[in-house]
C-alpha cells in the first residue's frame, strides 16, 4: 500500500482491550482514528477523539470529519457478569449504540464490521456453524446476538466477526486484562483461581486484525465469519500452557469456577455442567486458503510478539476485562 493514499479505518472503543490491539495492528497499513468516552487515550501513531455513541451527533461528527472506509465497533460491556448485573446499559452499549454507528456508516459510505462472540450460542457440546441460530445462555451473548441481527438487517455494507476470546495487553491503565492478572500473579508468585467449567477456543487479537485486513482487502461485503483457535480449552488450561510456552512455574494455579450467570430466559439446550463455546471455523480457512491455529501456536507467535517489551504496569485497578 505504500504507492497509494492509506484508506482509513474508525475504531469505536480504542481504548478497549480489543480496540487498542486492532489500532497497533492497523496502523502499519492503514490511517487510523480511535475514540474514547470519557478517557483519553495515547496510542502511538493513531488519532484519537472522545466521541459517546449513545449520541448521534457526535457519531455523526465523527464519521462525517474523517470520512473513514471502514468502521471497527468495538464498543461493549464484554464481562459476562457485569452484563447479567446491569443489563440495560449492557444493551445499550453492545447493541444500541451500534445503532447509530451503522446508520453513519450507510450515510457516507463506510463499511462497518462488528466484532462478535463464541457467547451467543448455548453451551452445548457441538461445533456452532455461522448458520446455526443464537441461543445464548447469557445477557452477554444475547446483546451480541441482537447486534447481529440488527447489522444483517439494515446495513447494506457490513462484516461481521463472531470470535473466541481473545487475550493479551490492552492500552488502558485503568483496568487490568485477565492475561495480564495471570502474567502479575506468576510473577509475584501469588495464588490464581482459574475456571474450569467453559471451554471455548484462545486467540492473540493480532489473527483477529489478520483475518479482518484479509478478507476487506478481498473486498467482501455482507458476511458472517467465525475465527477461534482450532483446539477449545478451559481458562485453567489455557493458563497451564502459557506457563509452559512463557516459561513460567504453574504451581500457583488451581481449578475453579469464575461466575457465569445464566439468563433465565435462555432457549438453549444445555442442560448443565461444562459450557461449550466451540465454533466451526472452515468458511474463514477454505476463504483464506489457510488453517487458524492451535492455542499453543496462539501463544508461542505471542510470546515473539512481546519479546523485548516491558512488564505489565503495576498499581493498576483491579477491574478485569476479558472477550
Amino acid at each position: 500500500m505504500e504507492n497509494e493514499e492509506l484508506k482509513t479505518i474508525m475504531i469505536f472503543g480504542v481504548s478497549s482491550f480489543v480496540g487498542s490491539n486492532l489500532a497497533e495492528f492497523f496502523k502499519r497499513s492503514y490511517r487510523v482514528i480511535g475514540t474514547y468516552f470519557k478517557h483519553p487515550i495515547f496510542i502511538s501513531g493513531v488519532t484519537t477523539i472522545p466521541c459517546d455513541v449513545m449520541t448521534k451527533e457526535e457519531v455523526q461528527l465523527a464519521i462525517f470529519t474523517f470520512k473513514p472506509d471502514f468502521v471497527i465497533y468495538s464498543v461493549g460491556l464484554s464481562s459476562v457478569y457485569d452484563c447479567s448485573k446491569a443489563k440495560d446499559y449492557a444493551e445499550a452499549l453492545n447493541t444500541i449504540g451500534l445503532f447509530n454507528v451503522v446508520e453513519n456508516c450507510q450515510r457516507y459510505k463506510s463499511q462497518v464490521i462488528y466484532i462478535s462472540s463464541s457467547m451467543v450460542f448455548g453451551g452445548v457440546d457441538k461445533l456452532y456453524i455461522e448458520s446455526d441460530i443464537p441461543d445464548s445462555l447469557s445477557v452477554y451473548g444475547k446483546t451480541k446476538s441482537s447486534a447481529e441481527f440488527f447489522i444483517q438487517r439494515t446495513s447494506l455494507n457490513y462484516l461481521i466477526f463472531r470470535v473466541c476470546a481473545l487475550y493479551g495487553r490492552g492500552a488502558a491503565p485503568r483496568q487490568m486484562t485477565t492475561f495480564e492478572l495471570l502474567q502479575n500473579k506468576i510473577e509475584n508468585g501469588d495464588s490464581m483461581l482459574c475456571d474450569n467449567n467453559v471451554f471455548q477456543g484462545f486467540l492473540d487479537p493480532y489473527y483477529l486484525g489478520m483475518a479482518i485486513k484479509l478478507i476487506i482487502e478481498k473486498g467482501v461485503v455482507n458476511r458472517l465469519f467465525q475465527i477461534s483457535s482450532t483446539d477449545f480449552m478451559t481458562f485453567y488450561d489455557f493458563a497451564k500452557l502459557y506457563c509452559k510456552v512463557f516459561k513460567q512455574s504453574d504451581r500457583s494455579l488451581s481449578k475453579g469456577y469464575w461466575s457465569f450467570p445464566i439468563m433465565s430466559s435462555s432457549t438453549s439446550s444445555w442442560s448443565g455442567g461444562p459450557i461449550f463455546c466451540k465454533m466451526d471455523m472452515v468458511n474463514l480457512e477454505n476463504y483464506l486458503n489457510t488453517r487458524l491455529p492451535t492455542v499453543e501456536e496462539s501463544l508461542k507467535f505471542t510470546f515473539q510478539r512481546f519479546r523485548g517489551t516491558e512488564k505489565i504496569a503495576k498499581g493498576r485497578d483491579e477491574g478485569i476485562v476479558f472477550i
